[in-house]
């Protein structure tokens, strides 16, 4: 069986400007891939190619194995959902859903079945006759999707869906949607700047950085081995420290402030370097029986109370440089004590520390 998506080399240049530089992917059936990227990175012309609404400039399009060069955007077996949805407000849920359906020329009896079985498998059953205007921002997305699903779409496209949420319920959202998207098996692509809808829904993401997808991978392969310095920085939070090679066996760097740390390598290495360091790989009062752990002492500075978040900032003791490392807490208050100023013993094991070119997009 084709892939529902086939991309190959696929470009889009405005004038001199490249927005999509010879992207290759695939999206398989019944799967949620998701393309996390910051704002002008090529995401949304990416989409516009596939729904129809931009041609490439090079390149192919196909989906379940039918080139899309000659497809009309309405032709296309897509729906597209926007993040302002465009629901229409004088329709009922249930018109909103039969429109195109209606648009399709069904019986009234086969519309009335779907839409009906729709509202079932997006949880909004009994909402049919209500007005759009008495829905929440939850139940209006979902009336959107079921919009886009009961049209029975190869591929339904979403574009920052819940951007315009506040964000108890986009955090609501995200768990929703990836349960929705299980339950009808119908293929996801998501194009979103936030990193934890990415990670939290997919099953695949791509990261996008000037036109190019740096990496894709699952969400959990992407935060613990980022391909590169610019996954490694906007994939999760992490330190950034500017470092230099002293030793390649083991690989070992120095920081700026002289603190000496084994490492292993995110790419080639030459010319300057930059060590990367997530906060919750830092452990406090690590036992002296730990291998490979590259050890310090911090010196708090400030503590980021945020509930399960917790965090605190701090410098090397004896360090007077600006420089701060932000330091996950452990939730299980054995370091409910902490407080500013105090000094603690840190460390981090060498796999957890990884290397890029500085310069490395």
């Amino acid at each position: 069986m084709p892939p529902v998506l086939d991309i190959r080399n696929l470009s889009k240049q405005f004038s001199t400007f490249t927005a999509v530089d010879d992207i290759s992917f695939q999206i398989e059936e019944g799967s949620f891939f998701s393309i996390l990227g910051p704002s002008g990175c090529g995401k949304t012309t990416l989409l516009r190619m596939i729904a129809g609404f931009l041609a490439p400039s090079s390149g192919t399009i196909a989906i379940r194995g039918r080139d899309m060069a000659s497809v009309p955007p309405n032709r296309r077996p897509v729906n597209l959902v926007f993040q302002n949805l465009a629901l229409f407000p004088m329709m009922n849920v249930r018109d909103n859903i039969a429109f195109g359906l209606k648009r399709q020329g069904l019986t009234s009896s086969e519309i009335r079945k779907k839409v009906e079985a729709m509202l079932e498998r997006v949880h909004l059953a009994g909402y049919g006759t209500k007005d759009i205007s008495q829905l929440s921002g939850g139940q209006k997305q979902r009336v959107a999707i079921a919009r886009s699903l009961v049209l029975e779409p190869s591929l339904l496209l979403l574009d920052e869906p819940l951007g315009a949420l506040d964000l108890k319920l986009r955090e609501q959202m995200k768990i929703e949607l990836k349960k929705l998207q299980a339950d009808v098996g119908t293929t996801f692509m998501y194009i979103t700047h936030d990193q934890s809808e990415a990670l939290v829904m997919s099953d695949r993401v791509a990261v996008m950085n000037h036109g190019r997808f740096e990496q894709i991978d699952s969400p959990a392969n992407l935060y613990r081995n980022p391909a590169s310095r610019f996954v490694a920085g906007f994939v999760g939070e992490t330190n950034a420290l500017p470092v230099r090679l002293t030793s390649n066996e083991p690989l070992t760097v120095q920081t700026e402030f002289g603190l000496e740390m084994e490492a292993v390598a995110g790419g080639e290495l030459d010319g300057k370097l930059e060590l990367f360091i997530r906060p919750e790989a830092i452990i406090l009062n690590p036992a002296e029986e730990l291998k490979h752990i590259n050890r310090f002492r911090l010196k708090v500075r400030n503590i980021l109370f945020d509930g399960s978040n917790t965090k605190f900032l701090a410098g090397i003791e004896g360090i007077e440089a600006e420089l701060e490392l932000t330091v996950a807490l452990p939730q299980n208050e054995q370091f409910a004590h902490i407080r500013q100023g105090d000094v603690i013993s840190a460390g981090v094991h060498r796999d957890s520390c990884r290397c890029y070119r500085r310069g490395e997009s």
